[in-house]
């Protein structure tokens, strides 16, 4: 994310973001092992919590900012977290001559799915933080038994059945829409180097809503047909024929209900949706995207390949431990990259002052897979983050140009 300065001396601005990190319960807490149920593991507080482990400030040579920002956020984005602590950490990127800087907030998935990672790390903002110390104390809940009622007992028992029914069906969508059929699938399946490379877009949002108005659908429908049209024109400009089939996707969907407070851990299904990179027509990608999109809503979040995440609430501990390595690597079986939105607060943000100008979210990568896009709208333009393997796409700004270019064909720009 990039702040407005002036910077406050004396490191006032590490100093702030340490605390309000700090005040974040979330971010206190850690993973542990635990002996039952076997394999199994939980959350708890990290009794010897010091946030100076997770927050630091890198100075970076002014001449070139931003790029400079982009080069250390993508090495900082290589190295794993440290195990045993809150899977976490924030950086301070400082240095810009007009007195700018960056926060890189670096999640671990587990902590967090990116509703939830959002809500932590808008933690750290002025209008966040001053809500939290004005909210007063919690309301008082009345103590209530801990053996649930037989009334609640047999809704359990009727949830836990329609969720196993719903794993069975999700399991099988899985197996018939896994590509073992031969299907070209290499256009960015690659071995993971664990190196990374970042960047960046940003497209006026009223563009977006001007196409939406225009085409019908949504500012999403629009989002991810410019996707597809710029993997297009990135293919072309690589020299490499394009790819013998359009690349699928998978477009991830929370599964909270709209309006309660985001809770702890991941809570995701999905859509698959073919990017149709192999029409040359903008027009046509777009109505493509859009009818497919529609069949996933249709059809709904908790069924169709794309919720494979529900397959992981069905599964014991152990199984999670010895599947989970197998599930990574076979992701390219089933989808090709990761095109994500993360929302946003609609409200302006600050921290210490210096306001909020753009917040980039960067999605993780699939073992196998070579590039991830997350996107998210914010003051009037959708940023869009790019994390691609370091060596498998060493030209990842021309994708990010590519975005551009793509909206052009769209909405053409006036002229003066």
């Amino acid at each position: 994310m990039g702040l407005d300065g002036p910077r406050a001396d004396g490191g006032v601005a590490l100093g702030l973001l340490a605390r309000r990190a700090a005040a974040v319960p979330r971010l206190r807490m850690r993973v542990r092992d635990v002996l039952i149920p076997v394999g199994g593991a939980a959350w708890s507080a990290d009794p010897d919590f010091d946030v100076r482990r997770h927050v630091h400030e890198i100075a970076l040579p002014g001449a070139d900012f931003a790029a400079e920002a982009a080069r250390i956020a993508a090495e900082l984005m290589e190295r794993p977290v440290a195990r045993g602590l809150p899977p976490w950490e924030m950086y301070l990127l400082s240095g810009a001559p007009d007195g700018s800087f960056a926060v890189l907030v670096k999640l671990h998935h587990a902590l967090a799915d990116g509703m939830r990672a959002v809500a932590i790390g808008a933690g750290i903002f002025d209008e966040i933080a001053a809500g939290r110390r004005t909210a007063g104390r919690a309301r008082t809940v009345p103590p209530r038994s801990w053996l649930p009622g037989p009334g609640r007992l047999l809704g359990m028992a009727r949830d836990r059945l329609g969720d196993l029914g719903r794993a069975v069906e999700v399991g099988a969508s899985v197996v018939r829409a896994s590509r073992l059929d031969g299907r070209p699938t290499a256009a960015l399946a690659a071995e993971s180097s664990g190196t990374r490379r970042i960047a960046t877009a940003s497209l006026p949002l009223e563009r977006i809503h001007r196409i939406r108005r225009t085409t019908g659908g949504t500012a999403n429908d629009v989002l991810l047909a410019l996707v597809a049209g710029a993997l297009r024109r990135w293919f072309d400009g690589r020299g490499p024929a394009l790819p013998g089939a359009d690349l699928r996707a998978l477009v991830p969907v929370s599964r909270r209900r709209p309006g309660t407070p985001p809770g702890p851990g991941n809570s995701l299904s999905g859509y698959l949706l073919d990017l149709p990179v192999t029409e040359a027509d903008p027009a046509n990608r777009l109505a493509t995207v859009r009818s497919a999109m529609d069949r996933n809503k249709a059809a709904g979040p908790l069924r169709g390949a794309g919720a494979v995440a529900l397959l992981a609430d069905q599964l014991p501990p152990l199984a999670h431990r010895f599947g989970a390595p197998f599930a990574s690597g076979a992701a390219r079986l089933l989808f090709d990259l990761l095109v994500t939105q993360v929302p946003l607060p609609r409200s302006a943000l600050s921290l210490g002052g210096a306001p909020l100008r753009a917040l980039f979210p960067m999605a993780p990568l699939a073992r196998g897979q070579s590039l991830a896009v997350a996107m998210s709208p914010y003051g009037g333009q959708v940023h869009i983050g790019l994390v691609a393997d370091g060596e498998a796409v060493p030209d990842l700004d021309a994708l990010a140009d590519a975005l551009t270019a793509e909206l052009d064909l769209l909405d053409p720009p006036e002229t003066p």
